[in-house]
């Protein structure tokens, strides 16, 4: 039997070509989730920054200014700092839930991210539950947190994730209520066809004239499951020494402070898709480089005008919590769950039951 050396070559690079195609495509899964993750880092480190000058010109102070141009990179200094610091576990603790317990708290906030549109086709998962996978999803962190408080055999660290959890719960659900009114208003819970469905009247089609009672109860929601003041119970100092975090060193202390910084940052989104039309503006954008006869372009230039009007009403946003931090005084924990329960929660479902009724009658 006689074999043909060039068929024998030709199987060989069609095996190649195949694998090679494996390789390319899971190189391409990778790609955009590893820009996403870049993009969140840097995103996180600008919104350190700002806060520590926001202070600084709220308290009247300085603020950083030696760590780089303008200080920009003190919040790459201490989480460096924190990254070599000793990491101490409790001699007494459950080690494996005091060690598990950051983790499950970053990587559930994390998740929160794959279905947040940044622009036109521009998400990870297009899920038509969106807006209900990240509610689903950030309920999982509370109890990453109490898991730390219980594992670190500490009075205020355990008091610290009851708080956490107790908190989570009571706004979590005028939260969802909220979230449920939006998708009512659009018929669907995918986050694109959210916003898609305020594209259609431009500036005044944005869900915050639509739904400015159920925007004020999603903010004030939002910054009490953010853990920011005037809701940061879970961590109060003068109560709580730190809160859960009271036992934490080194770079597990930096992930808790991470996590606090990613959930604002996807709040902040989140209020821009569900209320502010995300990366929708009331101008037709895409066909200024046509004017300039740069019709290759169109393309990419209104990507990226996507996601500087997306990133700009975020970090509006976030403007808006991190002066409310430095304005309004701390809570009693007793008030924070009456305002939860006996304020937000009914307001919210009159809400809901209003914006039904409003539906059905359009029908």
């Amino acid at each position: 039997m006689i074999i043909d050396t060039t068929e024998v070559q030709t199987i060989n690079s069609f095996s190649i070509s195949e694998s090679l195609k494996e390789v390319y495509g899971l190189i391409w899964i990778f790609v955009p989730i590893l820009t996403l993750i870049l993009g969140i880092t840097i995103g996180v480190l600008v919104i350190v920054w700002l806060e520590r000058e926001i202070s600084a010109a709220i308290q009247q102070r300085i603020g950083p200014e030696y760590a780089g141009p303008l200080g920009i990179l003190q919040a790459l200094a201490d989480g460096t700092k924190l990254l070599f610091k000793e990491d101490l576990l409790p001699s007494r603790g459950d080690v494996r839930l005091f060690s598990i317990g950051p983790s499950i708290v970053v990587i559930s906030i994390l998740l929160s991210y794959l279905v947040i549109p940044f622009g036109y086709r521009l998400i990870l998962a297009d899920l038509s539950i969106g807006v209900f996978l990240w509610v689903a999803i950030s309920s999982i962190a509370p109890i990453g947190l109490l898991m730390s408080g219980y594992g670190s055999n500490n009075k205020y660290s355990f008091s610290g994730g009851l708080r956490a959890a107790a908190q989570s719960i009571s706004y979590e659900i005028p939260l969802t209520l909220c979230v449920l009114s939006i998708s009512l208003l659009s018929n669907s819970s995918s986050t694109v066809d959210i916003v898609e469905a305020q594209s259609k009247y431009g500036f005044w089609g944005w869900n915050l004239w639509r739904q400015p009672i159920g925007f004020i109860v999603f903010i004030i929601s939002s910054l009490a499951e953010c853990e920011r003041l005037p809701f940061d119970l879970p961590e109060a100092e003068e109560e709580l020494v730190a809160g859960y975090q009271t036992e934490y060193s080194g770079i597990r202390f930096g992930l808790f402070y991470l996590a606090s910084y990613l959930n604002l940052l996807a709040s902040s989104l989140f209020v821009t898709v569900l209320y502010l039309g995300g990366w929708n503006l009331s101008i037709p954008y895409i066909s200024i480089p046509e004017l300039f006869g740069i019709k290759k372009i169109a393309g990419v230039f209104g990507m990226t005008i996507g996601i500087f009007i997306t990133l700009v009403k975020a970090y509006l946003f976030l403007f808006i919590s991190i002066t409310t931090r430095w304005t309004l005084p701390r809570m009693r924990m007793d008030q924070l769950l009456n305002l939860g329960w006996k304020f937000l929660l009914p307001i919210s479902l009159g809400n809901l039951l209003l914006t039904t009724s409003s539906q059905l009658v359009s029908l």
